[in-house]
């Protein structure tokens, strides 16, 4: 195998535009600092990535579910799916410790996002495998004996491209597909993959749910890699993932929009509230304390209920709304 690989694609206008749109729209949003969004916000997002890049996998469980077993309450569900959630957090929360351009940590990330649920996790498929939509094979992979050696060149191209981070991680989530080098959680893995090289050019796509765009475009994720198949070259999946990305920023602007609007709106004894607990998680008796009140049923009504429910903060113990080591942060915090 040569390691003067190049993986075929072309730059077209439309991906060069993409590209510009998604650089403005960071810069735009001040998407600049992983800090930038509170830790609340980045788990949810998070959590929301894995499920639906579980869900594009047909794992059944929905949003609270997987919510609830990242949390580590006991869920109602087929165990293998399950499972499958529990391994996809561990991989998302070990990502930040992987070199998107090293082949051994992509083994090792396959080990844990597939530990438990097949035989050969963490090593590259020894049979043939191709892509099923239905009944129907769309793809037959390469032979498994060629496997190692593509891989090889793959991260050798990745290591050594000067392509932008965003055509760069394209192009290798749609080799990465091609090659199918797993027995099984290749299009997990590809997802997973793409945001930790994007992770490296701005630590915010470590939290963008890019993945929940895909699962809503499942049809076109499918179509755009046949498309690019047909075609022998990855130009059209780079399309789809770029708009992908662009419309997960969107998304995210949006959210944040209606959450400063919300706090526009809120009442002066929201704002009161919202400003004494800063960064910090208080207590009942502590916010009341720094609000100069001493009537409880006067800051519940007037103060905490109704920042609650606009989601303006939150409980450090949601399960457990009358524990006495409950404690309440902002939802939202700004650089």
């Amino acid at each position: 195998m040569s390691t003067d690989y190049q993986p075929p694609f072309t730059l077209t206008p439309e991906i060069l535009d993409l590209v510009a749109q998604i650089s403005e729209e960071i810069g735009r949003q001040g998407f600049h600092q992983e800090s930038s969004s509170a830790p609340a916000l980045r788990r949810s997002n998070r959590i929301k990535s894995i499920q639906a890049s579980l869900a594009i996998e047909n794992n059944s469980l929905t949003l609270e579910q997987v919510t609830a077993v990242v949390s580590g309450k006991r869920v109602l569900g087929p165990p293998q799916e399950i499972h499958e959630v529990q391994n996809a957090f561990a991989a998302y929360e070990a990502m930040s410790t992987w070199n998107p351009v090293n082949e051994k940590h992509l083994l090792a990330a396959h080990r844990v996002l597939m530990s438990g649920l097949i035989k050969d996790s963490g090593r590259y498929r020894s049979g043939g495998i191709g892509i099923a939509q239905g009944d129907v094979i769309v793809h037959y992979a390469p032979p498994a004996a060629r496997v190692p050696g593509l891989m090889k060149n793959l991260f050798h191209w990745l290591k050594k491209t000067r392509l932008h981070p965003l055509i760069a991680s394209s192009v290798f989530h749609y080799e990465f597909e091609f090659i199918h080098p797993f027995s099984d959680g290749n299009g997990r893995m590809g997802r997973l993959w793409q945001t930790l090289v994007l992770s490296r050019w701005k630590p915010l796509f470590a939290f963008l749910p890019v993945e929940s765009v895909i699962r809503d475009r499942q049809s076109d994720y499918y179509r755009a890699l046949a498309q690019a198949d047909k075609q022998g070259q990855s130009t059209p999946f780079i399309v789809f993932l770029l708009s992908a990305v662009l419309a997960a920023l969107n998304e995210v602007a949006s959210t944040d929009q209606a959450a400063d609007q919300a706090t526009d709106q809120a009442t002066d004894q929201v704002k009161a509230l919202l400003k004494c607990l800063g960064s910090e998680a208080l207590s009942t008796l502590e916010c009341m304390t720094k609000l100069g009140l001493a009537h409880r049923p006067t800051f519940r009504q007037n103060y905490l209920q109704p920042a609650l429910d606009a989601g303006l903060i939150e409980r450090t113990l949601p399960d457990k709304p009358n524990s006495p080591l409950q404690r309440y942060r902002r939802t939202q915090q700004r650089s």
